[in-house]
């Protein structure tokens, strides 16, 4: 009899963190690297936000809390739901985390039996398939090709939907494409959705402060109130304000559901880090300043990034309406030689490649499930993102 639990053999460890580590190993053997494979932003959390948290260390807010929050945060979460999104959700609706990927576990372990269906539009970020086969759960996977935007279309997700449907998951904006769902494009979407009343709507919000331009964010159960009773809707402080050390994920759902999650947290983690969610309340509720000024800065790189690419050989670059990740396809280099003679059959030995001749790391799109395409994270200097992306293209420009 195996020690290790078949479970194990569904899934693979995440590509973003090993392309990661990969870069930090060959920065320890004193390469100069540029690593643009991370998904964080590289501000500061902002002061105030620390200040809330050694506030709550002085407090003695140091004990176990309860296990869906501390009632603060969780009044907070609701008041930005009805203020941000113009949700309505009680306090017993809501759930706080240790980070978003334990919402996402969590309620996959709570609702999903053997052989369940969850509908995941590719590009998809890695964690999404592989938390659905950890529990038993079959991911059905729809292509969003270039073509698309990186976009799910309502008619492709008619054609996936079946009676074991349990779970589509959105993303918007988009984790690696960077793209995001117009109101109109969601109305499509959710007008499927009301009349499949089995299957049930995951949306992953994380990203919806990091949108550019005249960029509207929408979210389902906004859309369409009829699917509040069968949507989760979950975010986090992670990325709009600069905490993803910080570990705090939060979601709102039907009350059945909350409870269920509640009761699996509770044997599994309890509550998320005292000190953690009393920044997350100053998050919430403090002031959003923060918010537009890094905005403003990733629209920026967005640009300065999306123009470069645009400008090399053989790479071909969407501009992406939020997020800090771009995704070039690279198919025009597929079957190209480099100038040691390795030829680039997959984007995996494209990145491959990139990182070992001229020390930028990038995550191959093979591992979103949409290829040939590689995922750049533009949450770093405008100098570094410069001399990357003459790198990229010098790589390119000596490809034969």
């Amino acid at each position: 009899m195996a020690f290790l639990a078949d479970a194990l053999s569904r899934v693979k460890p995440s590509a973003t963190i090993a392309v990661t580590q990969k870069a930090r190993d060959l920065k320890a053997q004193g390469r100069e690297i540029i690593s643009l494979s991370v998904g964080e932003p590289d501000f500061d959390t902002p002061d105030n936000i620390k200040q809330a948290a050694i506030d709550a260390i002085r407090r003695g807010e140091t004990k176990y809390t309860p296990v869906s929050g501390i009632q603060p945060l969780r009044e907070a979460i609701v008041a930005k739901f009805k203020r941000e999104n113009g949700l309505d959700y009680k306090v017993n609706q809501t759930i706080v985390c240790t980070g978003g990927k334990q919402v996402l576990y969590n309620a996959f372990v709570c609702t999903l039996n053997p052989g369940d269906e969850v509908i995941i539009p590719a590009p998809y970020w890695v964690s999404y398939p592989d938390m659905v086969l950890l529990v038993g759960g079959k991911p059905v996977f729809v292509d969003c090709p270039i073509e698309n935007d990186f976009k799910l279309k309502a008619e492709d997700l008619e054609r996936a939907i079946t009676p074991r449907t349990k779970w589509v998951i959105l993303n918007s904006p988009s984790n690696p494409s960077g793209a995001a769902y117009t109101r109109d494009e969601l109305k499509a979407i959710t007008d499927v959705l009301v009349k499949h009343k089995h299957v049930w709507v995951l949306t992953d919000d994380m990203y919806e402060h990091l949108v550019f331009g005249d960029f509207v964010f929408t979210t389902p159960a906004q859309i369409e109130p009829n699917l509040i009773d069968r949507t989760l809707t979950m975010n986090g402080v992670s990325k709009a304000y600069a905490m993803t050390g910080w570990r705090i994920g939060y979601a709102a759902g039907p009350l059945e559901l909350m409870k269920a999650m509640d009761m699996v947290q509770g044997q599994q983690t309890s509550g998320a880090c005292s000190i953690a969610q009393w920044a997350a309340v100053e998050a919430l509720n403090g002031p959003q300043d923060f918010i537009p000024k890094s905005r403003k800065a990733f629209e920026e790189r967005r640009d300065l990034v999306v123009s470069m690419l645009n400008q090399t050989k053989y790479l071909k670059c969407p501009t992406p309406e939020g997020a800090f990740y771009v995704y070039p396809s690279c198919a025009e280099a597929i079957g190209k030689t480099t100038p040691s003679g390795k030829v680039i059959k997959t984007d995996e030995d494209f990145v491959s490649e990139l990182l070992e001749a001229e020390g930028v790391a990038a995550v191959h799109g093979s591992a979103f499930g949409l290829g040939p395409n590689f995922r750049i994270s533009y949450a770093t200097s405008n100098q570094l993102l410069e001399q990357a992306c003459s790198k990229i293209q010098r790589f390119c420009a000596e490809l034969r």
